[in-house]
């Protein structure tokens, strides 16, 4: 069938011009502009409803974007970050001029932080060009204002498309300033890699940001310097050598006074698993890409989950080899989800003394004193963390300001004075010595919960049931990716799950699962829900809403399933959108534009903390 052109859609709106509004409906599909074909996907109801969805499908012919700027993931995704930004700036300049009632008129895209992250919204495939965007159809009252649709389709969004990608010369310069830039990330991370980093820190770079709600950085504030004992210089492919701080591999502490940074530095490192855009003062401010911020969580739900390391004889002979509870407490819900984040694969630990449960970090010899270790389940995170590193290959960075545990088992003491980075290894192994206070571990041998959970009752599975094969030595259901699977340390058993409760009934598969997101703080697919609030490194609600698209797609396809490891749910629902793209989770037509990629480790921080509305 011949696609229609844009002639077509002009009589069409003349046709429908002045009729009830859901007359609209009639120009769904896609016509041919000539440089782009217009895909009109799905209709709002209403002129008050959420605005419609449409893409534009640029051909590589049309464009002739070198093949250098997207013939590598990383280098792809930067180019696509760069278009959508400025596709999102054009759409902006033409939205609500069409006029009318309601969202009439409406021009928007995603809008992108300061992470350059692969989203729905812009896809470059071989060349080619898909930009996804929302359209507000113009209405006079709740009647089709043919003219005003004719020209926001036929004049604004071709403007815009024009705009993007054909009026403005610098685009090249543009898109190679953040391809380079996506070059020389990718090559620091690698050099970390072979230097044995966990994270780095260039100097020059800019860590404060605006305010507790702003991403922007800063103004006037004193760039970052390393310490000599940890500068370190990455030779770049496009920028040269790089000079910077170096965090090795092993248990680095930071420590200083209140306000002088040091949760500042933690926090860019948490962000630093993203790469960021040029301008934003942490583009070279880089993390070992498994890195997993932990905390505590009142109130969380755990499911199954083997917290004996940390905590073990619970009164009333509760089971921790398999702990399940819907309200955990900060203690419980931080050994979970320390356990959670090793079997997800994290090689590296990022903890705030702020937000972590008090008694699950340390205890102190005074409390020990007064009441006896026989009476005391928990084993203190701080008499765990040097077995995690030498017999697990798991670093911590953790910040501390107010116990001094930590000296004595960390390989580097970082102060922080004023947002400046002293070393103070030195020293405080000196006053360690002088005071002899060596952290003793409590057990003599260390060994990693190897029993692991899968997704239980949730979805009609066996409380505790189990993933066949599965045990010590398997990492998930044996693929790669957990502490067993890194360079060295232990192999632990399968992967968490839901045996608390998940989607089920009706609705629960298929596209009859309804899915709601409310920002970085909740979604609900089907009768499940998940509260991510304190899942810090979901750093875009586009993210959220990928993960419930996708645990949509994953209940149908029996990707996510009873039985099945969360470690091996999550890595399967990657790979499926690797392979099939953003168009994989479409509910109606095509994708929707607001989706961005989340790693690996959210969305399994998702699973682990699914339970039934």
């Amino acid at each position: 069938m011949q696609m229609r052109t844009d002639c077509d859609l002009v009589r069409e709106l003349e046709r429908i011009d002045g009729r009830g509004y859901p007359a609209y409906k009639d120009v769904r599909g896609g016509y041919d502009f000539g440089d782009f074909q217009l895909h009109i996907e799905h209709v709002q109801g209403d002129p008050f409803a959420a605005p419609s969805r449409m893409r534009a499908q640029v051909p590589a012919d049309a464009l002739g974007i070198p093949e250098g700027m997207w013939n590598a993931r990383h280098r792809r995704t930067a180019l696509e970050d760069v278009l959508l930004r400025r596709f999102a700036r054009a759409l902006a300049s033409f939205s609500m001029r069409a006029g009318g009632s309601g969202k009439s008129g409406v021009l928007a895209t995603a809008s992108p932080g300061p992470e350059v992250l692969s989203r729905s919204a812009c896809e470059v495939r071989d060349g080619a060009v898909t930009l996804r965007f929302e359209a507000g159809l113009p209405a006079r009252g709740r009647t089709v204002d043919g003219r005003a649709a004719a020209r926001m389709l036929l004049d604004f969004v071709p403007a815009c498309i024009d705009r993007t990608l054909f009026a403005d010369d610098g685009l090249l310069d543009q898109a190679w300033a953040a391809v380079e830039l996506a070059d020389d990330q990718r090559a620091a991370r690698e050099k970390m890699e072979e230097l044995g980093l966990v994270g780095f820190v260039a100097n020059g770079s800019v860590l404060p940001r605006e305010s507790g709600v702003s991403k922007r950085p800063m103004a006037d504030v004193l760039p970052f310097e390393s310490p000599e004992e940890q500068r370190v210089v990455l030779n770049l492919p496009h920028r040269g050598d790089v000079a910077g701080m170096g965090i090795k591999r092993g248990v680095t502490l930071i420590v200083g006074g209140g306000y002088h940074g040091k949760s500042t530095l933690l926090q860019a490192l948490q962000d630093g698993v993203y790469d960021h855009v040029a301008g934003d003062g942490r583009e070279l401010v880089l993390t070992d890409p498994s890195a997993v911020k932990l905390r505590a969580e009142d109130g969380r739900a755990v499911s199954g989950v083997d917290i004996s390391l940390f905590i073990r004889e619970l009164p009333g002979g509760r089971d921790t080899s398999c702990f399940s509870t819907v309200d955990a407490s900060g203690s419980t819900s931080q050994a979970a989800s320390t356990v959670e984040a090793l079997e997800a694969g994290a090689r590296t630990l990022l903890i705030d003394e702020d937000t972590s449960a008090t008694n699950f970090m340390v205890r102190d010899a005074l409390m020990e004193a007064v009441v006896a270790r026989e009476f005391e389940p928990i084993t203190p995170f701080a008499e765990r963390v040097r077995d995690l590193w030498e017999q697990a290959g798991v670093s911590c960075v953790i910040v501390a300001g107010s116990s001094g545990a930590y000296f004595s088992v960390a390989d580097c003491v970082l102060q922080l004075d004023r947002y400046r980075v002293v070393d103070i290894t030195s020293h405080a192994r000196a006053v360690c010595e002088h005071l002899d206070a060596p952290v003793t571990p409590r057990a003599a041998a260390f060994e990693l919960p190897g029993a692991g959970h899968v997704l239980g009752t949730a979805f009609g599975g066996a409380p505790g049931s189990r993933a066949r094969g599965a045990g010590r030595g398997a990492v998930g259901d044996g693929g790669r990716g957990g502490v067993g699977g890194g360079r060295g340390g232990r192999a632990m058993g399968p992967g968490g799950g839901f045996e608390s409760g998940g989607p089920r009934g009706r609705g629960m598969a298929g596209e009859r699962a309804k899915v709601r997101t409310s920002g970085c703080d909740s979604l609900q697919v089907g009768d499940g829900l998940a509260d991510v609030r304190l899942v810090e490194q979901l750093v875009d609600p586009a993210q959220t809403r990928a993960i419930a698209q996708l645990l949509r797609v994953g209940l149908q396809r029996g990707v996510v399933a009873p039985g099945v490891p969360v470690a091996r749910a999550a890595r399967e629902l990657g790979a499926l959108l690797d392979r099939e793209g953003f168009s994989v989770l479409a509910e109606h037509g095509d994708a929707p534009c607001d989706l961005a990629r989340p790693r690996l480790h959210e969305l399994a921080a998702v699973l682990n903390r699914w339970r039934r509305s």
